[in-house]
């Protein structure tokens, strides 16, 4: 597999800021977003690409190692320590060589003929012992984000993901916060010589609502409400997710009463038949264009 720069297929500096980094893959990504290009193959892989980039740059020691040792960052150390021991093993065959046996020895025929790089990558790629198997690696996890809105979150449904090239069905849990991350076994990047296949990780960004505020399970809205009601008491109509529902009021009521609508927030994340509540603050609107007999009521009202 050729190699790939991570750094060009976000389009940043090798300096680039951990900031930088993330505003390049958010705008890339919601461009070769699969939901934005249903069949599109070339959008779909690199799609992959950005999410294969963006999870090893984001991650400092991730992209510490693979500035250090470029394609081969995910088994960089273990390279190194072969290396060394390599190394050790060529000085010992220098110092006990035995008859005739020197550096010239190293260098010739004492290894079948194979050059250092030949002899070190068969060593590296098997087992200790000379057991001739090549070494197992597990495959590199993958991360993706999803966009969710409230109403989304509202309940439990399935989704389509195109990972890699394959899609996967998820069922996504009513109730989940904005920022969770879950795990899909074995959905990542394939091992290598039989290793097992990496994890796949989505994070799920749930987008702000125009009329609620969310904490936890619990929702919250500002209901205005007119100066006659207030005063008079009465009824009106409320939104909450799932449709409108008539709310009473009673007489008398202050600018900025909270109320509680209970079971009218969100589903409990994994908790059948649990909900949050709704809260409602009232803010009261003072009428305005009042006629003349309109004002001499008020009037008579301050004075009584």
């Amino acid at each position: 597999m050729a190699f790939i720069d991570y750094y060009q297929t976000l389009g940043v500096a090798k300096n680039a800021s951990e900031k930088d980094i993330k505003n390049a893959y958010r705008k890339l990504a919601r461009k070769y977003h699969p939901d934005l290009n249903p069949n599109n193959t070339e959008a779909n892989k690199k799609f992959q690409q950005l999410n294969e980039a963006n999870e090893v740059l984001s991650d400092p020691e991730k992209r510490k190692k693979y500035d250090q040792y470029g394609e081969n960052w995910q088994h960089g150390e273990e390279y190194e320590r072969a290396q060394q021991q390599a190394r050790q093993q060529g000085r010992q065959q220098y110092s006990y060589g035995g008859q005739g046996g020197g550096f010239e020895d190293f260098e010739g025929g004492n290894f079948g003929g194979e050059d250092f790089s030949d002899f070190f990558q068969s060593m590296f790629g098997q087992r200790s012992g000379g057991s001739g198997r090549q070494a197992k690696y597990r495959g590199q996890d993958y991360n993706a984000e999803l966009h969710l809105d409230l109403k989304e979150v509202s309940e439990t449904h399935k989704k389509t993901l195109t990972v890699n090239g394959k899609n996967i069905r998820i069922t996504i849990p009513a109730g989940i916060e904005n920022g969770q991350t879950i795990k899909i076994k074995g959905h990542g990047g394939p091992g290598t010589n039989g290793g097992p296949a990496g994890d796949l990780y989505i994070k799920f960004l749930v987008a702000d609502d125009p009329r609620f505020k969310r904490n936890g399970s619990d929702l919250y809205n500002t209901v205005k409400l007119d100066l006659y009601t207030a005063v008079l008491g009465g009824e009106i109509t409320a939104d909450t997710l799932t449709g409108k529902v008539k709310v009473k009021v009673k007489p008398e009521t202050q600018n900025g009463t909270k109320v509680k609508l209970k079971g009218k927030g969100l589903p409990v994340y994994k908790k059948e038949n649990e909900f949050g509540d709704l809260y409602l603050t009232y803010e009261i609107q003072i009428p305005v264009n009042l006629t003349e007999r309109q004002k001499k009521l008020f009037e008579e009202l301050a004075k009584s």
